[in-house]
């Protein structure tokens, strides 16, 4: 009588697939070890030079949050963006379009209407006018098919001599006391401009997770030959992807002018790699496919936390760009080594 011969599964397989789905969820959730590790090691550095607490105290909080705001949206829709494979350089200077477009729309309307429809009809004027250069980058890479990194550079310095144009070379102020209101009120505590970026943000969230057209994102991103053959119509899905992209940023440009009264040109220029830096920490991957707006949520929070830690520490401003870099780059190696470790795995 014979037996079938007994097939066991080594020990060894299971350890060693045990570990890597361990590291794969670690490297998954580094943005908010990052920040963790952050909030940890400033709070250690405060008590021991001031006897006081970094994180608890809710000055210290407001000023993180409010120092996110910005960064946050126009990394939001940067993380559409480079999950579908792209970037969008121009973000930065369609900011402060937008901006200068808000100042001088709620100037000119506070003269014939409310103070608030003013602040309403600058808004959505911004917002706009924000979405004609998101149009343009659409057109360039769906349509000419121009490598999203030359195209939205060249829309870079477009939207920038626009908005100087627009600006007189200078900064618009904005005499408009609700908007100020907005830019700088609080109810229960907590600042205007937080909630309406975290409304906003939930909002991203639920389209990018939960929608069609964040399937289709990622779908685009993983592999865009395979997405055309499956049926997703891809050079609509980029069109509307680079506008989605630009009206954050017209936002982002409305709220910073909320927040100080004034518009200027160059108000998004040193946040453009604060928004692709988000976007990395986060754990979006460069090469497309993969990316959460949780992740870019945590990644804007270890950025305002560095920022304003160090300010807080009284450090000298500049080690805001090294450690910044720094956490950039440790990002950019464990995304790399997270995709050459787990395709090897599947190649065995």
């Amino acid at each position: 009588m014979t037996h079938a011969p007994e097939t066991h599964v080594a020990p060894q397989a299971d350890h060693a697939d045990v570990q890597l789905t361990l590291l794969q969820r670690i490297a998954n959730l580094r943005a908010w070890l990052f920040l963790a590790a952050l909030i940890i090691g400033f709070e250690v550095w405060a008590r021991a030079d001031f006897g006081g607490s970094f994180i608890l105290n809710p000055f210290n909080l407001q000023s993180i949050a409010i120092f996110a705001v910005v960064p946050l949206l126009l990394a939001t829709g940067q993380t559409f963006v480079i999950i579908s494979g792209g970037i969008d350089l121009s973000l930065g200077f369609i900011m402060g379009l937008a901006a200068v477009v808000a100042a001088h729309v709620i100037n000119w309307a506070g003269g014939v209407m409310s103070l608030p429809m003013a602040v309403l009809t600058g808004m959505l004027v911004a917002v706009g006018v924000a979405a004609i250069p998101g149009l343009v980058n659409g057109l360039l890479v769906s349509r000419l098919r121009i490598p999203p990194f030359i195209g939205t550079l060249g829309m870079f310095g477009v939207a920038r001599g626009v908005a100087f144009l627009l600006a007189n070379g200078t900064t618009v102020p904005v005499r408009n006391s609700f908007l100020s209101t907005i830019g700088n009120g609080k109810i229960l505590n907590i600042p205007y401009i937080v909630i309406i970026a975290a409304v906003f943000v939930l909002i991203m969230h639920y389209l990018l997770s939960q929608t069609r057209f964040g399937q289709h994102n990622y779908a685009i991103g993983a592999n865009e030959q395979a997405a055309r053959r499956a049926g997703i119509d891809v050079k609509n899905h980029l069109m509307k992807l680079y506008i989605l992209s630009a009206i954050c940023a017209g936002l982002a440009g409305f709220l910073y002018a909320a927040r100080f009264s004034a518009g200027a040109a160059q108000a998004g220029e040193p946040l453009l790699l604060d928004s692709v830096a988000a976007v990395v920490i986060g754990g979006a991957s460069l090469f497309g496919g993969s990316g959460t707006i949780l992740g870019t949520l945590a990644g804007a929070f270890v950025i305002a936390v560095i920022q304003y830690g160090l300010v807080f520490m009284n450090v000298k401003p500049f080690w805001q760009f090294i450690s910044v870099g720094v956490v950039i780059i440790i990002s950019v190696l464990i995304d790399q080594a997270q995709r050459n470790y787990g395709g090897g795995r599947q190649s065995e």
